[in-house]
C-alpha cells in the first residue's frame, strides 16, 4: 500500500516536472528568435543534458543497470523523447501555440483510455470527473481552435503528438521499473541526443549557437527542462501511475502562459486564471480520491 507522504511527494515530483517542461515552448523560441534551428537546439539540449545528470547521478547505479534495461531506456525512452519533442515542437511552423496546446493537451483523455482498455489503470468516477475538470480547464485557458482554416499538417503533428505522450507515459513507466530516476533519465537524455545528432549530421552538421543569450537559454533547457524534469517525472510516474500523471500535468499550459507573461511580455487573460483554476481543482480532486482510498477502513 503507498504511503500518503510518498502520494504527496509523487504529486510534487509531478509538478515539478510540469512546471519545467512549461518552459521549453518559451525558450525554445528564444533560441530560434537568436537563429539556432529546432534540432540544433534540442542536440545541444540533450548532449548538455548528459553532462549534467551525470554529475549528480550514482556511478554505481549506473554501472550497475542491466544491459536490457540500459537499451530499452536509451532506444524507447530517449527514442521516443526525441520524435515526441521533434513532432510538437514542429507543429508551431503551422498553427499556433494555443491550437498546439488544445490539441495537445487531450493527451489525459487517450492515457485514461488507453490504460482502461488495456487493464492497466482503473477508471474511477474520481478520476472522470478530475480529467473533466484538468480537460475544461485547458480549453478555457487556451480557447478551442477558431474557426478560420486549420493547416492539416499542424492538426496532423499536435495530435500525432498527444497520441506519442498518451502510449510513452505507460512505456516509460515500464521500463524504467527498478531503475532508480536519475540513472533511467542519464540513459534517456542519451538516447534523445543520439536521434538529435544524427538528425542534425543529415541536414549538414551541428552548428554551434552564435549569441550567448541562445547559449544560456540551451543550457537553462539542458539543467531545467531536461535534467529536473525528467528525473522528477520518473519518480512521479512510478508512483502515481499514467493516469493521475497526465491529469496533474495539464498544470503545465498554465505556467506556460505566466512565463510566456513574464519573459515575451504576452497578455494574461482572464481565461488563462479561470483555466488554471479548474486545472488545480482537478489536481486537488485526484490527491483527495487517492488519500480517500488509502483511508477507507480495510474490509474486516
Amino acid at each position: 500500500m503507498q504511503k500518503t507522504g510518498g502520494v504527496a511527494r509523487a504529486t510534487f515530483y509531478i509538478l515539478l516536472s510540469s512546471v519545467s517542461f512549461g518552459a521549453i515552448s518559451v525558450l525554445t523560441l528564444l533560441t530560434s528568435r537568436a537563429g539556432v534551428t529546432l534540432i540544433d537546439a534540442m542536440a545541444w539540449r540533450y548532449l548538455l543534458a548528459i553532462i549534467v545528470v551525470a554529475i549528480f547521478g550514482s556511478l554505481r547505479e549506473i554501472r550497475g543497470t542491466p544491459t536490457p534495461a540500459i537499451i530499452k531506456l536509451i532506444v524507447l525512452g530517449g527514442g521516443g523523447q526525441a520524435l515526441l519533442t521533434f513532432t510538437s515542437l514542429s507543429a508551431l511552423e503551422f498553427i499556433s501555440v494555443a491550437t498546439l496546446a488544445f490539441l495537445f493537451y487531450t493527451y489525459p483523455a487517450w492515457v485514461a483510455l488507453l490504460s482502461a482498455l488495456t487493464g492497466a489503470e482503473k477508471l474511477t468516477r474520481w478520476r472522470v470527473a478530475a480529467l473533466i475538470l484538468a480537460l475544461a480547464g485547458v480549453t478555457v485557458m487556451v480557447g478551442a481552435p477558431g474557426t478560420g482554416t486549420l493547416k492539416a499538417k499542424g492538426v496532423a503533428l499536435a495530435l500525432g503528438a498527444s497520441f506519442l505522450y498518451a502510449a510513452y507515459l505507460p512505456v516509460l513507466r515500464k521500463i524504467q521499473r527498478d531503475v532508480p530516476p536519475k540513472t533511467a533519465t542519464f540513459f534517456l537524455v542519451i538516447g534523445a541526443a543520439v536521434f538529435f545528432v544524427i538528425a542534425a549530421m543529415l541536414k549538414g552538421g551541428l552548428t554551434f549557437p552564435a549569441r550567448t543569450d541562445a547559449r544560456w537559454e540551451i543550457v537553462i533547457l539542458a539543467v531545467v527542462s531536461t535534467g529536473i524534469a525528467f528525473t522528477a517525472l520518473i519518480a512521479g510516474l512510478s508512483i502515481l501511475g499514467p493516469v493521475r500523471t497526465a491529469i496533474i500535468a495539464t498544470v503545465e499550459p498554465f505556467f506556460t502562459a505566466l512565463l510566456g507573461a513574464v519573459v515575451l511580455k504576452d497578455q494574461l487573460h482572464l481565461s488563462t486564471l479561470a483555466g488554471g483554476v479548474l486545472i488545480i481543482l482537478a489536481v486537488l480532486l485526484i490527491e483527495w480520491s487517492s488519500s480517500t482510498r488509502r483511508d477507507a477502513p480495510a474490509p474486516a
